[in-house]
């Protein structure tokens, strides 16, 4: 039998419990690719698993971590052979698929990217799903029709992973961006990445009107409740907001004014189970567009024993940008 380290959530009388395990192969979920892996990040929804905060976790036990990348190890695939680096993002993998916190994983072919040219491995966990969502929300607005010259672009949540690479994005494409960020010291470091302007969450996260003053041509949130509806109600006339997070509530309190009033579109993005064809376009974007530089600065790497540690910080807000799990450094 051949043993590996991976984090393993447990359901216990309590709840969950996640720790760190010696994993047999034997145990490792169906798939025709086996990926060494090297890398994985923690996303906003790695945390929600690990704590148990909400119930994404859909079977027990599962290795969590939605993304990986890594070399592949053993393939029954023509697309793959071995030595191949590849990246994995979504498709319930650390759900209900065995996923990329492990020094290992088993998965479905169809589901792996090959490692953009351009991008390390390191660098691909460093955009992982929140920087592949990111783009997606930048696509979407693209496609819709929506452009710079219309007016300035609003990203919320825009310290955190998927705000911040969407600030650099939507600047590296030639929008003004507004950053909304509940930490004010963070004000130089959102400049730093692309911010034009700062405004403090709480203008967007209490209650509003149905409709307020036209401020921005479109946005990207990954907030959701009161904070989403305050962006469409104040969003310009023909205008759209990308949503594709909930880190304040799954509700929407919004009025249909923004939309039968002003024609604002909302524009729903998800990036787990996202065609290939839109993942690698992505991917191509993210590759060609998103500045290596400033991808380092927002980018701390950890070993793999601090990766339950980050999962709670997380949740409690206190991560910045992004973090790289070296999978293979324990």
């Amino acid at each position: 039998m051949t043993t590996f380290r991976a984090i393993r959530i447990d359901k216990t009388d309590t709840g969950t419990n996640a720790s760190y395990v010696d994993f047999d192969d034997s145990a490792l979920m169906d798939g025709d690719v086996t990926v060494r892996v090297s890398h994985s990040t923690v996303n906003y929804k790695d945390g929600l698993a690990i704590t148990g905060a909400s119930p994404v976790v859909r079977r027990f036990p599962m290795v969590p971590g939605i993304d990986f990348a890594g070399i592949v190890e053993t393939s029954d695939s023509p697309a793959f052979k071995v030595g191949d680096a590849v990246v994995l993002t979504g498709f319930g993998v650390g759900e209900q698929h065995m996923g990329g916190f492990a020094q290992k994983a088993r998965v479905k072919s169809n589901w792996l990217v090959p490692l953009p040219n351009g991008l390390t491995a390191a660098q691909a966990m460093a955009i992982g799903t929140a920087g592949f969502t990111a783009q997606l929300c930048l696509l979407a607005l693209e496609k819709h029709g929506v452009k710079p010259a219309d007016g300035p672009l609003i990203v919320t949540g825009a310290a955190g992973g998927v705000g911040s690479i969407a600030v650099a994005l939507a600047k590296k494409a030639g929008w003004h961006v507004i950053a909304s960020t509940g930490r004010a010291e963070e004000g130089d470091y959102l400049k730093k990445i692309g911010a034009d302007e700062i405004i403090a969450r709480k203008e967007l996260s209490e209650p509003g009107r149905p409709l307020g003053k036209e401020r921005w041509a479109a946005g990207i949130d990954s907030v959701g409740s009161h904070t989403l509806a305050n962006m469409l109600a104040q969003t310009k006339y023909r205008g759209a907001i990308a949503a594709c997070g909930l880190a304040q509530g799954m509700d929407l309190p919004a009025s249909v004014a923004p939309f039968i009033l002003r024609g604002v579109s909302l524009l729903g993005v998800d990036s787990v189970q996202c065609p290939m064809p839109q993942r690698l376009e992505a991917w191509q974007r993210l590759a060609r567009d998103l500045d290596k530089t400033l991808l380092a600065d927002m980018t701390r790497h950890v070993p793999f024993a601090n990766a339950i540690d980050i999962a709670h910080d997380i949740l409690a807000g206190k991560v910045r940008g992004r973090v790289v799990i070296d999978v293979e450094q324990k």
